[in-house]
This record gives C-alpha cells, sequence and structure tokens, in this order.
C-alpha cells in the first residue's frame, strides 16, 4: 500500500501537530513539512507499529521453577 502524501506548512504543523500524529498513523499517510514553500520534514506512518513479541512461540513443559535433581561440577 503506497501512503497517499500532503504537504503542509510549518505553522500549521506546529499548531496540530498531535492531531497529524494520529491521521498519519490512521489513514497512513505521509506528510510534508514545508517553510517559506520548501520541503524541510517528511512525517511518515511506521510499517510495523506492534511490538515484536515471542509470546506465541514458547510453549512450556513440566515445572520450569522448581530445583532439578542433578549435581553439577564446576571447574575453578
Amino acid at each position: 500500500m503506497t501512503p497517499k502524501t500532503r504537504s503542509i506548512p510549518a505553522g500549521e504543523f506546529k499548531a496540530k501537530c498531535l492531531a497529524l500524529l494520529d491521521e498519519v498513523r490512521d489513514q497512513h499517510e505521509e506528510i510534508i513539512v514545508t517553510k517559506r514553500g520548501r520541503p524541510v520534514a517528511k512525517l511518515v506512518p511506521i510499517e510495523n507499529h506492534g511490538r515484536p513479541s515471542l509470546a506465541h512461540m514458547v510453549r512450556f513443559m513440566g515445572d520450569v521453577e522448581s530445583p532439578i535433581d542433578v549435581e553439577w561440577e564446576a571447574d575453578a
């Protein structure tokens, strides 16, 4: 999906910054911020905005908290 792009003057961006961040996220659009008609910054949505999680990849087998009955030797 290619994001839509629009331009906005820096003064308007300053006044509406938080709402514009929500628009970029929700509508998947890019905003180019201009000063005196010249582009100075681009606000783009993050492609993968969720935190990666391995929770669905882990399976506990048996008791994982109790001590085991195995003696260990350590070389000092």
